[in-house]
């Protein structure tokens, strides 16, 4: 732990960037799969008694095709994955409050053997038939001047197997022959090996990481071949997964309820220099950003080219002055107008976006934490034992899921933008933003989508609320 703590020392005076946050948002981060983060999450939810917990996840590694051998994706010991909450008047700044770090370590039972992963069937996490385990370490660094200010090791975690099948059978139906098992309702009906790996830390957080489905859903290909959207859409993420790590913050922790938060998440690798007498490398300590995100599309649907490597290497402070005309004039919605509306283009919605400003600068998802605990997705009317919770809606506040705000006094979103759920339907309701006028009352409100309305998996709606990640012997894609 002492050698893991400093380089974490080093950022209480300073963070170095570099170049590199979203499934494929920047052309440097697309070159390191294991730092590239694809979604990022933040709602409230219930504690044990009557407190709530400001659950975070984040998750990273695109496009894992499940069951490759013999080696398999996995978190990388080199990165550290970062998530930050911002409180007070630190959310308007776009700098970090309170930073929570994730570090993890791979070990073998054996090496002489090619089975990297399994050497027969895991009947449970870290038994002698995972080969390979990998532990983390989670650390909390806390900004605001003064006595707080530190760094507070919060304690480890240990990540369950990937499913590759009938190695990894209590994943699967029919013992690893059938697919993924859905997402459940209960912490009781979790799959034997995501239930012994949610843990819980010092001062009364939880965590959780390890694969899962990836619970983005969009036709992305559609998307980027020139708006040619088709119906019904292809769900580009079918089949696939990533890894996550969902942590649970104590509402308490970030001083209490009363208040909007912004979060977002990055990831680092450590700088290494060469002693040019021997040609070694050596680590001195100093993390280099790679990887930046905060609202799902920003990155990958606002921002130009010329400055997609740049976002990846800077702060949310940075974003009023770098990025801001970019959710102000954006350039989507443009292209809406020109690709799909033609010849009847919405008027009024290309430029002085001071709502999607709002949205997106600083790129924080901002999270009214006064709320009572979200609505949920499970797996909607077709999973009848885990259905999604009554008057969830994937379209967020554009499908009438609303909660009501006692800071605000008002009736605000259910899901993005106020946080994000697992199941919001990001992109819908992205492009039902761009296509909106949220700056007058009552808002215009239009509706439009790519036409894929639902994960391919049901999401669970307990820790770690991500789906079942998909069977490397049985899965499909669109």
């Amino acid at each position: 732990m002492k050698n893991r703590l400093l380089p974490l020392a080093a950022l209480l005076a300073s963070t170095t960037s570099a170049l590199a946050s979203s499934h494929m948002d920047a052309p440097l981060i697309t070159l390191d799969d294991a730092a590239n983060t694809t979604d990022v999450y933040a709602f409230v939810s219930a504690a044990p008694g009557s407190g709530k917990y400001l659950t975070l996840g984040l998750s990273v590694y695109p496009f894992e095709d499940p069951g490759i051998g013999p080696n398999k994706y996995n978190f990388d010991d080199r990165v550290t994955y970062a998530l930050h909450v911002s409180t007070g008047p630190d959310l308007a700044a776009g700098r970090k409050t309170f930073s929570y770090y994730f570090r993890f370590d791979t070990s073998y039972k054996a090496r002489t053997t090619i089975l990297q992963s399994y050497t027969g069937v895991v009947q449970n996490v870290d038994d002698q038939a995972q080969n390979l385990t990998q532990t983390y370490d989670v650390t909390e660094i806390d900004w605001r001047p003064g006595p707080h200010h530190g760094i507070t090791n919060l304690g480890s975690g240990i990540v369950p197997p990937n499913n590759q099948g009938r190695a990894t059978p209590f994943y699967n139906q029919s013992a690893g022959d059938g697919p993924a098992l859905d997402g459940v309702a209960t912490a009781a009906q979790l799959d034997r090996y995501t239930m012994q790996t949610v843990t819980n830390l010092s001062h009364g957080f939880r965590s959780w990481a390890g694969q899962r489905d990836d619970g983005f859903y969009a036709d992305v290909g559609a998307t980027f071949d020139l708006l040619s959207l088709r119906n019904p859409g292809k769900d580009s993420q079918k089949g696939f997964n990533v890894h996550t790590i969902v942590l649970q913050v104590p509402v308490a922790r970030l001083g209490g309820d009363m208040q909007v938060v912004g979060v977002h998440a990055t990831t680092y690798r450590q700088r290494v220099e060469l002693r040019s007498e021997c040609h070694d490398p050596v680590q001195h300590g100093h993390l280099v950003q790679v990887g930046r995100q905060g609202n799902p599309l920003f990155c990958e649907a606002f921002v130009a080219i010329r400055d997609k490597d740049a976002y990846n290497r800077l702060s949310p402070e940075d974003d009023a002055a770098r990025f801001r005309n970019y959710a102000r004039t954006p350039e989507l919605a443009a292209l809406l107008n020109a690709l799909v509306f033609a010849p009847n283009p919405i008027p009024g919605i290309e430029t002085n976006r001071t709502d999607l400003a709002g949205i997106f600068i600083p790129d924080l998802i901002k999270c009214d934490l006064s709320t009572a605990p979200v609505r949920l997705a499970g797996g909607g009317t077709a999973h009848p034992t885990n259905p999604d919770d009554a008057g969830f809606s994937r379209l967020s506040i554009f499908g009438g899921d609303t909660v009501f705000s006692p800071l605000q006094n008002q009736q605000i979103p259910g899901g993005w933008p106020n946080g994000r759920r697992f199941g919001d339907d990001v992109f819908d309701i992205g492009v039902s933003a761009v296509i909106s006028d949220l700056r007058v009352s009552p808002p215009v409100i239009r509706i439009a989508g790519d036409n894929v309305n639902s994960n391919d998996v049901a999401y669970n709606k307990v820790m770690p609320y991500a789906a079942t990640p998909q069977n490397g012997r049985v899965h499909t894609h669109d």
